[in-house]
Formats: structure tokens, sequence, C-alpha cells
């Protein structure tokens, strides 16, 4: 098994490459919809990387719809035609890895919507999940502890409340690369961590009391910081 140690752009262009040779072994081979591609064993060791690897790049053309993995039966070519496959795949392999003023803007975006859909429909049980977020968020900064992931998972508790699976769905795949880079950027300081505690109580109090304009507003001046320290990264 091939053991690699790679940095965020190596283990990217990685992926770019073992996507373009999946790519490339479907035309090669003719392989049609529902058929079958060689496992993940057979295909690092063809293209001499880890098997983890292998794993990622197949799971990302899952995302996309291109492949489709069933439980004790192996992946599968997508109902897909081979046309509109090679075009995606191009898409796909054109995309940058995003940075971090990339990251803030996407995350901004989507939250300002889904502060506002979780007031007009969140449940008791999410309002709970947010509550539980919030406390361990305020207990790990009031004892002056790193509070990234606490911190995440208030938001990530608002885009479950907010009933758009979509939406929920994109903030679970930028979380991983935004709590990355937070600790890259130390960008939470102690001072700005405290002031959060009082933001998100006052963005919680507003998705509680479902009034989503406030909501939205409170999730504007929570992320007002967060943007102007954006811009001033190198």
């Amino acid at each position: 098994m091939k053991l690699e140690i790679l940095t965020n752009t190596e283990k990217f262009d990685v992926q770019k490459s073992i996507i373009s040779k999946i790519r490339d072994l479907i035309n090669f081979k003719n392989l049609e919809p529902g058929d079958k591609l060689p496992s993940e064993r057979m295909l690092s060791e063809k293209f001499e990387v880890s098997r983890g690897n292998v794993r990622e790049a197949i799971q990302k053309l899952e995302f996309y719809g291109l492949l489709e993995s069933i439980p004790q039966s192996g992946t599968f070519v997508a109902n897909i035609g081979v046309i509109a496959m090679n075009g995606m795949i191009e898409d796909i392999l054109r995309l940058e890895d995003p940075d971090f003023k990339s990251l803030v803007e996407t995350r901004i975006l989507l939250e300002l919507k889904t502060v506002r859909l979780a007031a007009l429909r969140r449940t008791d049980e999410d309002l709970n999940k947010m509550k539980e977020a919030l406390d361990a968020y305020t207990a790990k900064v009031m004892n002056d502890q790193d509070a990234v992931q606490e911190d995440l998972l208030f938001h990530l508790a608002i885009a479950k409340a907010s009933g758009n699976s979509t939406m929920n769905t994109f903030m679970l795949i930028i979380t991983p690369e935004i709590i990355t880079n937070f600790e890259k950027y130390h960008v939470c300081d102690n001072n700005l961590s405290k002031k959060g505690i009082q933001e998100h109580q006052d963005i919680f109090d507003a998705i509680k009391n479902q009034n989503p304009q406030l909501a939205k507003q409170k999730m504007k001046e929570h992320f007002s910081e967060l943007y102007k320290y954006c811009y001033n990264v190198e």
C-alpha cells in the first residue's frame, strides 16, 4: 500500500490526476452506464497512488452524479451519456482549489439564506441543537480555549434547521476547509471570540422568535469582522 503525506495543493493535484485517469479508463474501455469500474485496490495499483486518494476521487465523481458506489458490489458508471460525462469531468478538472476569500464569500452568501429559512422553519429539536453548540462555544471561549469547531457546529445547526438539504450539504462540504484556514490564519482571537458569544445569542434569539429579517441582520453583523479580515489576508 502506498503511504503519502501531501499538502492540500498536492492532494488537490493528485485528485485531479486520478479523475482524469478514471475518465480515460472509461473512454478506453468504452464503459457504458451500469458498467463496473475496477476495484479501489486495482485502481490504486494502476495509478500508483494510495487507495485513500482513489476513494476521494471516486467520492467527488459520485457527488457530481457521474459514478455510483453500491456497498458490497462496487463502483459503477452512472446513467449519463459519454459526451455529457466527458464535458462534466472537464469542468470538474478546471475547478480551482478554493482560497480562503472564496470560502468566506460562499459561507456568508449561504448563511444569510440559511439563517432566514431557519427562522421560518426551525423545530424545537433544531433549537436544542443550536443551544448545545452555543453553550459549548461559550464554555470554551470563557476558558480561553480554541472554539472554532464549536462555532462552526452552531452554524451547521442553523443550516440543518433551514430545511434545505442542498444548502446544508454545501455547508458540510466547505466546513473542513474553513476550519483549516481559521487555524492557519488565526482568524478568531480571544476578543473576537468573546464578542461572538453575544452575537451568537442574538442570532439564536431571532431564530427562536421566528423573526427572519432580524436573524439575517444579526448574521450580517456577526460576519462583518470576518469579512473585513478576509480582505486583509495575503
